[in-house]
């Protein structure tokens, strides 16, 4: 047992200045009783803790998401009801949502003087980006049938980028190659042509001008997914748990019952 003096008033007038204690006896079981609950306690404010640490990190992703993948209106609605900040200016996600949409479309000239004029070093110290984009553009000569023109183009401004560099005389090489096929929608080099080229250009174009934001090139949000996918196929080999069926809605389900939770 453990002995706590607790004061009492004295009758004594002698003793008036000097106040007089009686002990209250707290048991072992008593005492052990509140450690517990100071334990639990203290358990509990560390889950909070714990719980918005976790919030916090699930709406930077989601933040993160959002912004490398140009969803401007949601990211500002996200931000305004979670109160979670982007680390850049939202509206220089519409500077290259227009951007991207013009290289998709094939206005490669408008993608560019877009880009100059959000940060013209993106492209100076990026020759094989801006190689890239005056090839995009010599297919979209030659797609559009302006043989002449392409030739002309790409001897005034695609070869003098290909006297110090081997690989961009190849896919110059590679390109005008285009020029010998009729239907060029049926060559061996129809993948040049065919819309996902622009894609892949647009997304080169996108990670450079996301870099030059101290940005993620890529959204952290699918990797995690892949891997959680990853470490539940491994687990799958092992045994059975609360497996999660659907990634979207956060949706598992008990193997060892079938039940959904």
């Amino acid at each position: 047992m453990f002995n706590i003096p607790v004061s009492s008033s004295s009758s004594s007038s002698s003793s008036s200045s000097t106040p007089s204690f009686s002990k209250k006896t707290i048991t072992s079981d008593e005492w052990e009783r509140k450690l517990n609950e100071r334990k639990r306690e203290k358990e509990d404010i560390l889950i909070i803790y714990h719980v918005v640490c976790c919030l916090s990190d699930l709406n930077k992703l989601v933040m993160n998401y959002l912004v490398i993948e140009g969803y401007k209106e949601a990211a500002d609605m996200f931000q305004k009801e979670s109160g979670t900040k982007s680390s850049v200016d939202l509206h220089t996600i519409e500077d290259r949502m227009a951007i991207r949409s013009a290289i998709q479309r094939g206005d490669i000239e408008q993608g560019i003087e877009i880009v100059n004029d959000l940060n013209p070093e993106i492209l100076d110290t990026n020759p094989q980006l801006y190689f890239h984009l005056q090839q995009q553009r010599l297919i979209e000569l030659i797609k559009k049938g302006k043989l002449a023109e392409a030739i002309q183009f790409a001897q005034e401004e695609l070869a003098p980028q290909c006297e110090e560099n081997s690989k961009f005389l190849e896919e110059l090489e590679r390109t005008m190659s285009l020029l010998v096929f009729d239907d060029i929608l049926k060559s061996p080099l129809s993948d040049l042509v065919d819309s996902s080229q622009r894609q892949k250009t647009a997304s080169e174009l996108n990670a450079a001008i996301l870099v030059s934001q101290s940005q993620d090139k890529d959204p952290k949000l699918p990797t995690i997914l892949k891997l959680l996918h990853w470490a539940q196929s491994q687990l799958d080999e092992r045994c059975n748990y609360p497996k999660m069926k659907n990634f979207v809605t956060g949706e598992y389900r008990d193997e060892s019952d079938n039940n959904k939770v």
